[in-house]
């Protein structure tokens, strides 16, 4: 729900005409514990959107081989549609270890980067953190509802046998359900 949240959030208060959601296809710097894969990945996008006309899911990172860089997608939806303007949307932790990402500075160039805040990750650290790096100026920050539902929640309950309903949508609890999947 929180991503939901994001999304709405962005899509109201940057005008953005349209949103796309992109699960990851191979995480080149983290490994998620029971991780689906990213064809359950993407299943489990499409329900969170299904019947929202703003939002829509992209298997770009999911058909690819080998780990998916935020530059390398960028790169891909510019050269699809190069008069497009991209903005990138990252929680403020994200934005933070933007400088470790491989090509930070490419990511900044190819995209707006809009950043949620987040409670506990002040936007004086975040613009510090990425103080520096080329394309740091075209930065921007929105706020968003705090929401403490997070997905590692989400999957240590379906783990210990709790229920998820109203934390994740309807579509994505039936999905993790019908699948087995986290338990």
């Amino acid at each position: 729900m929180g991503h939901l949240i994001c999304a709405q959030e962005a899509h109201a208060r940057l005008s953005l005409d349209s949103l796309l959601f992109m699960p990851v296809g191979e995480a080149p710097h983290r490994e998620v514990e029971q991780d689906p894969g990213g064809e359950e990945r993407a299943r489990l996008c499409d329900r969170a959107v299904e019947g929202d006309s703003r939002f829509d899911v992209s298997r770009a990172e999911v058909d690819r081989d080998g780990p998916s860089f935020t530059a390398d997608t960028l790169r891909l939806l510019s050269d699809e549609a190069p008069d497009r303007e991209l903005v990138l949307i990252l929680g403020a932790d994200q934005a933070s270890a933007l400088p470790t990402w491989r090509e930070p500075e490419t990511v900044l160039s190819l995209a707006r980067v809009a950043v949620a805040s987040r409670e506990g990750i002040e936007r004086e650290a975040v613009v510090r953190r990425l103080h520096g790096l080329a394309g740091h100026e075209r930065i921007e920050f929105f706020e968003m509802p705090r929401v403490d539902v997070s997905s590692t929640l989400v999957r240590a309950r379906v783990a210990g046998g709790q229920p998820i309903r109203y934390l994740v949508p309807a579509g994505v609890a039936d999905e993790i359900d019908s699948g087995g999947l986290y338990a």
